[in-house]
């Protein structure tokens, strides 16, 4: 095969210095034929096949292969034949071939059906549009590894993002995911776009039609933006975001975040979202940080208080003081058993509520079928059930973590009053956590040991030197000049006479 070197000596022989077709190849021992390419043309014609190669092995196999394709369209677009089920499927009728050929005839039929879309460049005008993604990624959350849920949130106009992980993808982390991204970037973008996502979208209609979640119409109605959707399978409308999700996994994910709540793994990420508003984005002189900074100010305004980002259900308090939900049971106040309650569901915690009042609190449990139970919800009935003290689970849980000074207190009540007295009167120590923090009633409860004062008024008395208000004394103030002569002046005793004629 001849070189561009090899053309630019025949071009300059015949141009620059007047040789001949028949010199310029006796010469540089080429073809005539090449010398008169060469003067016609300056690039070397590229290489081509005469005529396709022969591929013996897979040739007679291309019929089934073609066949299995097209068999392959009309499945769902999850389950349909990869290159390898392909291969795995032709050796079943005898083909003998690498897997290679077979992913390669494969790429090339595929190329050759779907031609490659082309794309418009898209400008955005500040505080006009954002969009919405989710993707997944693996963490360690308490030393346990575990598959995540990414909420990624994109300004189109400055590219800045917002990064939230979840346990889930349900409505409540998609709406918590949206109110944390206003406070992130300070206001809200008028219109946000979204794939055809369940937790907003409850079916899909003809065009550009769509029939929303009622929940997320509320919540859309709440915070005045607009919502707008990608046509089916068209995930290129909202390139923008979804290229975000892939750098989200390959840099805030990657190695393996750690963290010891979710709370913690996501300060991690808002911290990565802030550091990487520094970033320049091709074509923009200006840095994310400084275009972000001028879209803030034509953001829609954050309402004075946030939406709910709930799910409600009604549930029934069993026998045990507990409500079940989502498999898991959560504990409420005792008086409470038998009643009907509200139950809110948060992405991270839970809230019990007996008509507007919340009765209880716990963290969502992720698990299943387990017991989250507060000791505090149980302690005015062991009061009146001493004897099931030992045997209580919300009180077995407790003390695995209380500090030795609670078992010190119980062991004297307990010698002091053995007839289940003092136990009552360490459940009404206990019961001091409901009006003051954990740290001050232990505080108190080691004080009181110290005095010699292992009871409950002695725990008070603790307590409430605790928050006494120490009294400050104003010194007396004495510079004033009319005192100043005070003390030093002469004495007369004459006046002493006066003072007895007087009486």
């Amino acid at each position: 095969m001849r070189t561009v070197e090899d053309y630019e000596a025949i071009r300059r022989a015949y141009f620059l210095e007047n040789q001949s077709i028949r010199e310029i190849s006796r010469e540089l021992h080429h073809a005539r034929r090449l010398v008169r390419k060469a003067i016609a043309d300056a690039e070397p014609e590229r290489y081509k096949l005469s005529q396709a190669r022969e591929a013996p092995v897979i040739a007679p196999y291309k019929p089934n292969i073609d066949e299995l394709m097209k068999e392959s369209q009309g499945l769902p677009r999850k389950q349909r034949y990869t290159a390898h089920k392909i291969y795995e499927l032709i050796q079943k009728l005898g083909y003998t071939g690498s897997e290679g050929s077979i992913q390669n005839y494969v790429c090339q039929q595929k190329k050759a059906q779907k031609p490659r879309p082309a794309y418009l460049p898209l400008e955005f005008d500040p505080g006009q549009d954002a969009q919405v993604d989710w993707g997944e990624a693996q963490v360690e959350i308490g030393g346990v590894r575990m598959l995540v849920q990414v909420f990624v949130m994109r300004l189109n106009y400055s590219k800045a993002r917002f990064v939230m992980a979840f346990p889930f993808q349900k409505q409540e982390a998609f709406l918590e995911g949206h109110i944390q991204g206003y406070h992130f970037f300070g206001g809200i973008p008028r219109r946000i776009t979204y794939d055809n996502l369940k937790t907003a979208v409850f079916r899909v209609l003809e065009g550009h039609n769509r029939q929303e979640q009622t929940v997320f119409k509320t919540f859309r109605s709440y915070y005045l933006f607009e919502s707008h959707y990608c046509t089916p399978a068209q995930g290129h409308e909202k390139g923008g975001v979804e290229n975000d999700v892939g750098y989200v996994q390959r840099n805030f994910f990657s190695p393996i975040p750690q963290a010891a709540s979710f709370a913690a793994l996501n300060e991690q990420l808002r911290q990565a979202c802030l550091n990487n508003l520094q970033r320049k984005v091709r074509g923009q002189e200006e840095p994310v940080a400084e275009l972000w900074r001028s879209e803030r100010g034509v953001l829609l305004p954050l309402p004075a208080k946030d939406y709910l980002a709930c799910t409600l259900h009604v549930v029934k308090t069993n026998p045990y003081s507990q409500v079940v939900f989502e498999t898991n049971r959560y504990s409420v106040p005792t008086p409470y058993v038998g009643k009907q309650l509200v139950l809110r569901a948060f992405p991270f915690r839970v809230e019990l509520l007996s008509l507007e009042k919340v009765v209880a609190m716990h963290a969502r449990c992720f698990g299943r079928e387990q017991d989250i139970l507060d000791p505090q919800h149980y302690l005015d009935l062991l009061q009146q059930r001493p004897g099931a003290f030992e045997h209580a689970l919300p009180l077995r849980r407790w003390s695995k973590d209380w500090p030795q000074d609670y078992d010190r207190l119980l062991s004297e009540l307990r010698q002091r009053q053995p007839d289940g007295r003092g136990i009552r009167e360490f459940v009404s120590v206990l019961k001091l956590h409901q009006d003051y923090p954990a740290e001050q009633v232990e505080k108190a409860v080691h004080q009181a040991l110290a005095m010699g004062a292992a009871h409950l008024d002695g725990v008070r008395l603790c307590l409430r030197q605790m928050q006494a208000v120490p009294e400050v004394l104003i010194p007396l103030e004495l510079s004033r000049p009319e005192l100043a002569a005070l003390g030093s002046q002469p004495i007369r005793l004459e006046q002493y006479n006066q003072l007895l004629s007087a009486r």
